[in-house]
């Protein structure tokens, strides 16, 4: 009787919760917005780039190339860079690290390390921050011969 009990009262639980996930996944389905909608920042901050992308075209292997992201903070509050990342250790950054009032600019060093590489190279350099959305990203791109 005991392992009767026990059996049913697992399969309840195990039942109850695919049910709750069964809804939150139909919430998702039916209102993808949601999702966003939880993430929004409540900064009016707005950044606003010259361009997201730099191709350096052909350079030399061994060669460091850099190239300066500018940007505007074209929203209502100070704009702040809380951190900026790269998708390889052979591209470095560097970023105000204090606000960007509304109506100023700034910009985002990039440096490509191209020791090593070969080829079509293509970087992503994510920048997150205070603003709406709260990631932007930025690609660089070169060709790396061999010298």
């Amino acid at each position: 009787m005991k392992y009767n009990f026990l059996i049913l009262f697992i399969l309840t639980i195990s039942f109850i919760g695919c049910k709750k996930n069964n809804n939150i996944s139909s919430d998702i389905v039916n209102n993808p917005a949601s999702i966003e909608n939880n993430k929004a920042s409540t900064s009016n901050a707005v950044i606003k780039f010259e361009t997201i992308e730099h191709d350096f075209g052909d350079i030399m292997e061994g060669e460091k190339v850099s190239y300066s992201f500018k940007f505007n903070n074209v929203g209502k509050d100070d704009l702040v860079i809380t951190s900026v990342s790269t998708t390889c250790g052979c591209t470095v950054t560097d970023f105000p690290k204090d606000p960007v009032k509304p109506g100023e600019s700034g910009t985002i060093e990039v440096t490509f390390n191209s020791s090593g590489k070969s080829g079509k190279q293509v970087k992503v350099i994510t920048v997150a921050t205070n603003a709406n959305p709260s990631e932007s990203q930025l690609t660089i791109k070169a060709n790396v011969k061999k010298p």
